[in-house]
């Protein structure tokens, strides 16, 4: 029953593991889901869009066995614009009803200071 149980404890590590792998994909990668730095780099023999180089964001400890980060420059920086403008519109939303609870409680106000008058 032990043996099960240390079994059972070691394929829900490894399927969290590549759970958090997955969400970690989004956006610029700061940390490698194996805990490693990521930097980025240029590959020179690479063209892309007439600039020599294409760039990634890549684990320093990075083996091509899945489980390391190698993103694409332009991916994560879109991605991470995308994630950068739905906190805007977010926060502008919340913004705007911010203004609008300012105005109605100033309506309350005056309308009570006039029923005292």
């Amino acid at each position: 029953m032990e043996e099960e149980l240390r079994d059972q404890k070691a394929h829900n590590d490894y399927y969290n593991m590549l759970h958090f792998f997955a969400e970690a994909q989004f956006g610029i990668p700061k940390l490698c889901p194996c805990g490693a730095i990521t930097k980025e780099t240029v590959e020179e023999d690479d063209m892309y869009d007439y600039f020599p180089g294409k760039r990634y964001f890549v684990c320093t400890e990075f083996t091509n066995e899945g489980l390391h980060f190698r993103q694409p420059w332009v991916k994560a920086i879109q991605e991470e614009v995308e994630r950068l403008k739905e906190r805007y519109h977010a926060q502008e939303k919340l913004l705007r009803e911010c203004q609008a609870l300012k105005v109605r409680m100033l309506l309350t106000h005056v309308a009570e200071l006039e029923r005292v008058r």
